[in-house]
């Protein structure tokens, strides 16, 4: 019988869950997708949805003096139970509307009618439920017989206390017991709703704080309050990857159709990025193959082949970066600690003396040659340090426990060396010398050691990067991909996540398929292997050499952990003294004496026009005298235009404070002065070529 979404979410037993549903009348909701809150909002008919779980959201309150309120989950208040006035008919209908469990808040309390007729009914084999004694329901089970039950004990003063059991065939009236103790709402949510009924609930005590953005809305009201609970259905439709959000309160009809169609019906493919994130309880698991992967190594080809496939576990694999050494286009791999190749040592090449520093090893010392000359134009200073020539040898000590390469600390603050000390090898003789960090010395290793070590060797006893070439190649594979390179730098270790996968044919033999590098496979999980348990040394797994792009290589060169500081900032080039600061500058002249300078016999002192400004008069008087040796003009002083009305005033005629001094002798400039007499003879013939000018034919110019 078809019936609408919400009468099947309040009379469902989420035991029964997961459910098959038909779409009688579908229904589509016009607006956008984002007002649904990322619900589902549009069912057709004929739709088959397979309903795995239903959950509460939230709750609508409702009180007495008909406020209604929406709380979430999460709202900050305790709650303490109103026992519910109606009975439950049946034991099956407590064991099927709550949620009963060894947990305590999963154990239901209940008492028998007081009708003696009833009590009579009530009588079974392991005892009988006496009138007016709660009993608590512990769990479900079976009897001796095979009938479905459930656990129960009498919650009497006397000791020990009665225990028995109730067939869920059992008809009655059961009542709910008084409860004293405070519940969350998710408590209530997840322990104490009954499918198809509301609940009941007095506020107890608010935690609501003061300060909170939003106010508290029951904060003033006092009485009980009726819950009625707000579901979400969580569905899985056909061909959908993710699962499905739909609300109870849409006018669809559905039809349970579970036993007419198979669960396997409803395929949900998953990438292995999907299954990688799965909880560690899901694994093993046997999984269908939905979409085989387009491009796998030749050691993987079974996922091309097979069917179905076990996944044995997730796990997080530590793999070490290599790049191939050459000039041309690089080659980066991917290489297990399981690698069973042996390298040697190749010589390393450091660019400056800071990387040498870097390369320091607490294990042993650092023998190299410089390939490149530098002049160091410091003798003196911290930075000073001797020129360093082709072909000199160093060796650099080991790393010590302390930090003994820092100068020193300021206020706390750890201060790198300028220099980096080390010996200089002369023949059979060391001297103790410092190299500038920032000196491009372009530095070639010294390798006196022929041992053969593995990959974990390396990375365990030598700082990285490190050049090494494979000098035995790996027996256990077809073709080992890196013998055939001239030289390899080992960068880093990473860790990169995969899956322990093998056939059904050969569940002991499982390989580690890389997550993030095989993208279009997909798989549908199906159920638990059921095999034989292995320990985690078999599950170990065999892996191999993977060759990456450098698209990958940059992706996960990008979450590297760059926790090496920056090289030294050179100091400032050195300069040698030009000529021109050292030319040594004329003596200046003794500034002559305002007592014993002649005044000009053309000054008089009974004109008005010598009564001028203070401010007008010190400038022009400054700028007369003053004249710069820089930008002195090429006409001679003599051909300057002057009126005849302006004259020089003496000193006597100006006001005290308005004397200005024509030259600072704090001046930085490097002025030229004029003597006195050179300017009285100056006036005399400037006046002398104006009295020529200004004659008229016949007759002398007048004053």
């Amino acid at each position: 019988m078809a019936m609408t979404l919400s009468e099947f979410t309040c009379s469902i037993d989420p035991g029964s869950l997961p459910r098959i549903l038909q779409i009688q009348s579908g229904i589509y909701v016009q607006g956008s997708v984002y007002e649904m809150y990322g619900r589902e909002c549009c069912l057709a008919n004929g739709d088959l949805i397979k309903v795995i779980e239903i959950r509460i959201t939230r709750f609508i309150a409702e009180g007495s003096n008909g406020i209604k309120v929406d709380l979430p989950l999460d709202y900050p208040g305790l709650f303490r139970i109103v026992s519910d006035k109606q009975p439950y008919r049946s034991v099956r209908e407590i064991a099927d509307s709550l949620r009963i469990s060894p947990d305590r808040l999963g154990q239901p309390v209940f008492r028998m009618a007081s009708d003696p007729k009833q009590q009579q009914q009530q009588q079974h084999s392991d005892g009988a439920v006496r009138e007016g004694v709660s009993f608590r329901i512990t769990g479900r089970g079976t009897d001796e017989e095979g009938h479905e039950c459930v656990d129960c004990e009498e919650l009497a003063q006397t000791e020990p206390r009665h225990c028995f059991s109730l067939r869920l065939s059992e008809q009655g009236e059961f009542y709910e017991c008084d409860d004293s103790q405070f519940y969350t709402l998710k408590e209530l949510a997840e322990w104490k709703m009954s499918n198809g009924r509301t609940r009941t609930v007095t506020k107890a005590k608010s935690t609501h704080l003061k300060d909170d953005v939003l106010p508290d809305p029951l904060e003033e009201y006092k009485g009980e309050l009726t819950l009625t609970p707000v579901h979400e259905i969580q569905a899985i439709m056909k061909f959908r990857k993710d699962i499905v959000l739909i609300p109870p309160n849409l006018d669809v009809e559905v039809l349970d159709v579970t036993e007419q169609h198979d669960f396997r019906f409803f395929m949900q493919p998953l990438s292995l990025k999907d299954v990688f994130l799965k909880p560690v309880d899901t694994f093993p698991v046997v999984a269908e193959v939905i979409e085989r992967p387009l491009h796998v190594p030749e050691e993987l080809s079974f996922l091309w082949h097979s069917k179905h496939i076990v996944i044995h576990r997730a796990v997080e694999a530590r793999r070490v970066l290599v790049s191939e050494t050459c000039r041309g286009e690089q080659r980066r791999f991917l290489v297990p600690a399981s690698y069973k190749g042996r390298f040697k040592r190749r010589p390393r090449e450091f660019p400056t003396a800071y990387d040498l520093q870097m390369a320091q090893s607490s294990t042993e010392e650092l023998h190299v040659v410089a390939t490149r000359t530098f002049e160091s134009h410091y003798s003196q200073g911290p930075t000073a340090a001797a020129a360093v020539q082709v072909g000199d040898q160093f060796l650099i000590r080991k790393r010590a426990t302390s930090s003994s390469s820092s100068e020193g600390s300021e206020n706390g603050v750890d201060k790198m060396a300028d220099a980096l000390a080390c010996m200089k090898i002369e023949g059979k003789k060391q001297e103790a010398t410092h190299i500038p960090m920032y000196l491009e010395g372009n530095f070639i290793e010294v390798v006196h050691d022929k041992r053969q070590y593995t990959v974990a060797e390396i990375c365990r006893c030598f700082p990285l990067p490190f050049n090494v070439k494979v000098s035995v190649r790996d027996l256990s594979v077809r073709e080992d991909i890196l013998a055939g390179a001239s030289g390899l730098l080992v960068e880093e270790e990473i860790a990169d996540p995969y899956l322990q996968v093998s056939t059904l044919d050969t569940p002991h033999l499982c390989w580690q398929v890389p997550v993030n590098r095989i993208n279009s496979m997909t798989v549908q999980l199906q159920q638990k292997w059921q095999g034989l348990e292995t320990d985690g040394a078999q599950l170990a797994g065999q892996a191999l050499v993977e060759e990456i792009g450098e698209d990958c290589y940059y992706t996960l060169r990008r979450y590297a952990v760059g926790n090496l500081q920056p090289p030294p900032r050179p100091p400032k080039k050195f300069k040698q003294p030009t000529t021109n600061s050292l030319r040594v500058k004329p003596p200046r002249p003794n500034k002559p004496s305002r007592a014993t300078s002649p005044k000009s016999p053309h000054c008089s002192s009974s004109k008005p026009e010598l009564l001028m400004a203070n401010d007008s008069f010190s400038k022009q008087k400054r700028n007369t005298i003053a004249v710069s040796s820089e930008r002195r003009p090429s006409m001679p002083l003599s051909t300057l235009p002057r009126t005849e009305k302006v004259t020089m005033a003496t000193k006597m005629d100006i006001p005290q404070e308005a004397v200005v001094d024509a030259v600072d002798d704090d001046d930085p400039h490097d002025y030229e002065y004029i003597d006195e007499e050179e300017l009285d003879f100056i006036r005399r013939k400037f006046h002398e070529d104006a009295v020529l000018r200004n004659t008229v034919k016949g007759k002398p110019n007048t004053f």
